[in-house]
């Protein structure tokens, strides 16, 4: 494909010019240093973010900090929604331009803000909308509105969600600067555009909020100092590798399972010609969660 031929999405992504890739890494470098080192950033994801195609990432709102916090962890880029009024303020403008903000003009139609966001997910685009609509007042996850789940499904894009805790506490809406702290982010599962498709809104919004309640409660213990539950996935293989274990072969060659504790036979004597016994390999764990204690490097 030719630079002719490829979307014009210039309007909605004017961060994927070679100053704003520059500007993109540059400012991402000084806000992991001081992310890291100010608010101890912590993260988890369930399964490995996709790296291509349209992705509508749904997340909790705490803070201000939420769209800055997101784009560290993440290894792909991710646009936020900005009012339009601020790409007027000249090089504040020219910022969030940058890093790929989409403007939404909020005295239009609601109907006009998500087609522009409709027009980013399916020319391949990540992008974060807070489906609480505001930030929260208290540090509690909020009601989730739907309006996501029309354009979700009219842009026909898989659903991320992610709960951030922590972040109220650092800066709240009654402060003006924010305060060092321990901010702790969970990713779940990506649903996929197919589920999305086959969903009537009303599941779709049961569902997404049950993930972002279990997401915010995980999070919450994580940063606390509790421990991680284990995936279905790990539980699964633990049970079964505990149950291979109990398994005996009898004299027939015939595999059954040990009903009582394990036995140890009684050490056989050497024999000269005996080749010495093979060591099994050891079997793959498979990891559960993808964890992280500081942010990947900057995507591309």
């Amino acid at each position: 494909m030719t630079r002719a031929d490829e979307p014009d999405h210039a309007d909605i992504a004017p961060g994927h010019t070679r100053f704003g890739r520059m500007f993109y890494d540059t400012l991402w470098v000084l806000c992991r240093t001081l992310g890291v080192a100010l608010f101890g950033i912590r993260y988890r994801f369930a399964e490995p973010l996709p790296r291509e195609g349209g992705l509508l990432v749904l997340s909790s709102h705490q803070s201000n900090l939420d769209p800055l916090l997101l784009g560290l962890v993440c290894e792909r880029r991710l646009s936020s929604l900005a009012r339009s009024s601020l790409f007027r303020w000249g090089p504040f403008g020219a910022i969030i331009s940058a890093l790929d903000a989409i403007p939404i003009d909020r005295e239009a139609s609601s109907v006009a803000a998500m087609k522009t966001i409709i027009r980013k997910l399916r020319g391949g685009g990540a992008v974060t909308i807070f489906p609480e609509g505001t930030r929260t007042r208290d540090g509690k996850l909020g009601d989730v509105q739907s309006g996501f789940a029309l354009v979700a499904k009219r842009a026909g894009v898989p659903i991320l969600p992610v709960a951030i805790v922590g972040a109220w506490e650092c800066w709240p809406r009654t402060r003006l600067l924010p305060l060092p702290g321990r901010i702790r982010l969970e990713f779940g599962p990506v649903i996929p555009a197919a589920d999305v498709a086959a969903m009537d809104g009303s599941t779709l919004v049961s569902l997404v909020t049950e993930q972002l309640t279990e997401l915010d409660a995980a999070a919450r213990r994580l940063r606390d100092g509790g421990a991680a539950e284990p995936s279905p996935r790990r539980a699964a293989f633990k049970a079964a590798k505990s149950a291979g274990r109990r398994r005996a072969t009898d004299s027939s060659g015939e595999e059954t399972v040990a009903s009582g504790p394990a036995k140890t036979p009684p050490p056989a004597e050497p024999l000269a010609s005996a080749e010495p016994p093979a060591i099994p390999a050891p079997l793959p764990v498979p990891a559960a969660s993808i964890e992280g204690r500081s942010p990947p490097p900057p995507p591309a």
